[in-house]
């Protein structure tokens, strides 16, 4: 699953004013959100749509409404375990991509990363440039400036104060700190927690693609999650 690819890639700056990212930054954001589309045809057109924010910074057409709506707001569906399998190896060629220098080479990378799910489609190669990329570099340290101690470069470890679900089960959880996060749509883990909230000690810490990630210490569940305030 696109779990799997727990990487550091990308430096983001403090909270609570983080500083406008890089185009390729908000398309990857963008592609994660589409993994909880399952038909893999829409995962692709999804996936397309996402390329919006590089297109416009580009000065290029727009991508079709249709894919815009659907990267803007992607249903919810299971995955087979073959779609899920092909949709990994495109977005962990997406993470190679990484190493190119110029957003238009950059962007066409991005494209061709899609081969495999245009071929499991049956459908022609796409336009743009196949690019082969040199490897990932070596992240520099992150800069993870939340307010609450202890602080680390790379993540915060606190306690809970509170925590609610949702009627979709979606939690929201409020820490010592007094910072308040919420699971983002499309994360399919769900949580089970019964016990008084400060019995559990939380780690928040960068994830794939811009995200973030909620695990609670001594478990092995990772849920992703954005920031509420």
């Amino acid at each position: 699953m696109l779990r799997s690819f727990v990487i550091s890639a990308l430096v983001l700056t403090s909270f609570p004013a983080l500083a406008q990212p890089r185009p390729r930054d908000a398309v990857m954001a963008g592609a994660y959100r589409c993994s909880a589309v399952g038909a893999p045809r829409q995962w692709l057109d999804c996936y397309y749509g996402a390329a919006q924010p590089a297109r416009a910074a580009l000065g290029l057409p727009p991508a079709p409404q249709a894919q815009l709506q659907l990267s803007q707001s992607p249903p919810a569906s299971a995955a087979s375990p073959r779609t899920a399998q092909v949709r990994d190896a495109v977005m962990a060629q997406d993470l190679r991509c990484y190493a190119t220098e110029t957003d238009r080479a950059w962007l066409d990378c991005y494209y061709a990363a899609a081969a495999p799910m245009r071929s499991e489609l049956g459908l022609s190669p796409g336009p743009q440039t196949a690019m082969v990329p040199a490897p990932l570099p070596v992240p520099q340290p992150n800069r993870f400036g939340l307010k609450a101690p202890p602080v680390t470069r790379d993540h915060v470890a606190t306690r809970m104060a509170s925590y609610k679900f949702d009627m979709n089960h979606v939690f929201t959880v409020t820490l010592e700190n007094g910072q308040t996060w919420r699971q983002v749509s499309g994360d399919t883990r769900t949580a089970h927690w019964t016990k008084p909230a400060d019995s559990y000690a939380v780690k928040i810490s960068h994830g794939i693609f811009a995200s973030f990630d909620l695990q609670v210490v001594g478990t092995p569940e990772v849920y992703k999650v954005d920031r509420v305030e």
